[in-house]
């Protein structure tokens, strides 16, 4: 499901307008993005938790020509699956 896809079932599932249910969409990545950027957890019980992770500096080689380079440290995100989603899936 792609996310034109996801617009038009919520919209037809709430009985609001795809203008509106975007608009709440593109909000709630608005935040997700403002938040985990900050380093805090965003968190909906029972169905995800979203939270920036560090990467430690390391080594790593380039695989074509085998040399030896620095990978710096960064960050990533990790996505956490709640009770809910996993129940729901495990059936």
């Amino acid at each position: 499901m792609n996310r034109s896809e996801l617009v038009a079932a919520v919209a037809e599932k709430t009985g609001n307008s795809q203008v509106a249910v975007n608009g709440v969409l593109d909000a709630v990545f608005e935040v997700f993005v403002s938040q985990i950027s900050q380093g805090e957890k965003v968190s909906i019980p029972g169905w995800l938790a979203v939270e920036r992770t560090d990467r430690a500096a390391r080594t790593g080689r380039n695989p074509q020509t085998g040399a030896t380079i620095q990978i710096p440290a960064g960050h990533s995100v990790k996505l956490t699956a709640g009770s809910k989603l996993k129940a729901a899936v495990a059936k």
